[in-house]
């Protein structure tokens, strides 16, 4: 039996409830009104009916007749991405697991998906965020067709899951469920790829010896295996009820996994509208089911870019979430899951050793999730507490029972931190993230004189000639969504981390993203005001005393900013698309609200 709900828990999901009720009241208004007027095909013309059938062979007939559900795929397949590789198959073992309980299913459309493994460093990462909304309106237009009774969503990946749900559930009368694809096999260990890309940093190792050790670590179809924005949707999906129960980190390619898959067609077709368990998404993504998703990121020490796309995708379903909501329910929510880069072991010794199962099972039993959520399992949230298994070919759940690894999964009374490792930081200098989960405490509070930078290339040449050699608080400005489309600056992990190693006092202080590469290097990222138009970090001078404090919440100057005028605005550049993304920088909100074009244009 779970306790009652944790008074933080209750607190914060009240106050996001009071925040959002106009929001939220004109979401549930939107969607009641397309559930009356979208997705009644009888109603719609022969015509149009006809151009959607065309295409169609083996469910030609069935579609004519009406004679089940319809439902609506929208894939980020590529198999750039080894996550997505997997997903090259699916429409058409989706397609027969339809059949099989009455229903059709068709490619709605496919969404872009790029990678930013492939773009880290590269100007291609100034439109690693935008992508989100690309793929959000992406997906809009896959289902803007009045063809479909419920919909399943292909894509993993970093923006991906975000985009696909945001569209989505501008579509929240259609039931949906997100289909993961699963984790690649465990490669080289963590330490051994840190070690040598370490090495490389310093000069020590060659790019031979680099790129061996890399495609040992990222060697087949799957997911990365390391705890950073991919797999943190995939435990947020599970979070909030999304997934069929305990599928995330199923690995490609097997049984299970196929099993999985097909639990996610029959129960989409299940819940679909006309039936007797109606699950419509935009009821399942609640202000409860919100902060259940940050409740996960908090105890898993998941990716700092949640950060982001956690209130934008809330906002998509008119909730309000923002950074003290994640602050306050860090100091409640313990981390109790270490995986790497937190921990040493992947998401694939995190599975085994219990997994989702585990986790969700210890904050239910704490009374630190939402147990009243409406899922798209069979059941309610307590059946993703238990893991999936095979007896002969069929598929059920057991329960998952004690952790198998404590070096990995320990329970709430005896965790590895007593908070979730998520902090505000704010001062003369703005509002800033710190993911306090893979730092050190001693290493905490930095004070010290900065160095200005306005991009990475800068930072790794001072390295190199050694001009960062000290206490140092490194200030990377303009890098925020306005300015160049906000790119995570994985880049000046090694560098920074060398000098930590050196014995320096070392912070970073940013406007860009570092997702959880920032490592054991302190971090204060997402700097909001972004430096562009003057925000404070446009103030900085080098030399100026910075102060980042995660036990204290400071992040602060003591130079008088007020004094002196911004550095002037950075020349948009062009090249690699980036011009073609104006518009989106231009119309962009803040880090706090998502930094969304979008979604600011859009009145949500």
């Amino acid at each position: 039996m779970s306790k009652p709900l944790h008074d933080t828990l209750h607190r914060v999901t009240q106050r996001v409830i009071e925040r959002s009720r106009a929001s939220r009241s004109a979401y549930l208004d939107l969607i009641a009104r397309e559930g009356d007027n979208l997705g009644k095909r009888p109603a719609v013309s022969c015509s149009n009916l006809a151009h959607a059938y065309a295409g169609t062979a083996d469910d030609r007939a069935a579609l004519v007749a009406g004679r089940g559900p319809n439902i609506g795929i929208v894939t980020a397949y590529n198999d750039m991405l080894s996550a997505h590789a997997p997903y090259y198959r699916y429409p058409e073992r989706l397609k027969i697991y339809a059949r099989e309980v009455g229903a059709t299913a068709q490619v709605a459309g496919g969404t872009p998906a790029m990678c930013d493994g492939v773009t880290q460093g590269e100007v291609g990462m100034e439109l690693s965020l935008f992508s989100r909304d690309v793929i959000a309106l992406s997906t809009a237009v896959a289902l803007s067709h009045a063809m479909y009774e419920g919909a399943l969503m292909l894509g993993i990946c970093d923006k991906i899951v975000p985009g696909l749900l945001m569209g989505a559930l501008r579509f929240g009368h259609l039931p949906t469920i997100f289909v993961p694809g699963g984790p690649m096999p465990t490669g080289i260990p963590n330490k051994e790829k840190q070690r040598v890309r370490q090495l490389y940093a310093e000069g020590k190792a060659t790019r031979a010896e680099l790129l061996a050790s890399e495609m040992a670590s990222y060697h087949s179809a799957g997911t990365c295996t390391f705890f950073g924005t991919a797999n943190s949707n995939q435990m947020m999906m599970e979070m909030m009820g999304l997934h069929v129960p305990n599928s995330a980190f199923i690995n490609p390619g097997t049984k299970l996994r196929q099993a999985l898959d097909r639990e996610a067609v029959h129960r989409v077709a299940q819940i679909a509208p006309g039936g007797d368990d109606y699950r419509p998404l935009g009821l399942c993504v609640d202000e409860k089911a919100v902060v259940n998703a940050a409740v996960g990121l908090l105890a898993t020490g998941g990716s700092t870019n949640h950060a982001i796309h956690l209130p934008a995708m809330a906002r998509a379903a008119g909730v309000i979430l923002d950074w003290d909501d994640l602050s306050e329910l860090s100091g409640a929510v313990p981390l109790i899951a270490q995986i790497y880069p937190n921990g040493s072991g992947d998401v694939n010794h995190f599975h085994n050793a219990g997994g989702m199962g585990f986790v969700i099972g210890e904050l239910l039993e704490a009374g630190l999730a939402h147990p009243d959520i409406l899922t798209v399992g069979r059941g309610g949230f307590a059946d993703y507490a238990k893991e999936p298994g095979l007896e002969g070919d069929e598929l059920v759940w057991r329960e998952v029972g004690a952790a198998g690894d404590d070096t990995m999964l320990r329970p709430v009374a005896n965790p590895f931190k007593a908070d979730g490792g998520m902090r505000l930081l704010q001062g003369n200098l703005g509002r800033a993230c710190f993911k306090t989960s893979a730092v050190d405490e001693s290493r905490w509070t930095v004070e010290a004189p900065c160095r200005v930078f306005e991009d990475q290339a800068s930072v790794a040449a001072a390295f190199g000639a050694g001009e960062l050699d000290r206490d140092v608080v490194v200030v990377v400005r303009f890098q925020g969504p306005r300015a160049n489309g906000m790119p995570e600056l994985h880049k000046l992990t090694p560098p920074l981390g060398v000098l930590q190693d050196r014995g320096y006092k070392v912070a970073l202080v940013t406007d860009g993203r570092m997702s959880g590469a920032s490592g054991k290097v302190p971090a204060a990222i997402h700097c909001t005001p972004e430096a562009l138009g003057g925000g404070p970090l446009s103030h900085l001078r080098d030399g100026d005393v910075v102060r980042v404090c995660a036990a204290t919440g400071a992040l602060s100057t003591t130079a008088d900013l007020s004094a002196r005028e911004p550095a002037p605005d950075p020349r948009a550049e062009l090249g690699t698309g980036r011009e073609l993304f104006g518009m989106m920088r231009h119309f962009a909100d803040g880090a706090e609200q998502g930094a969304s074009a979008m979604l600011a244009t859009g009145g949500m």
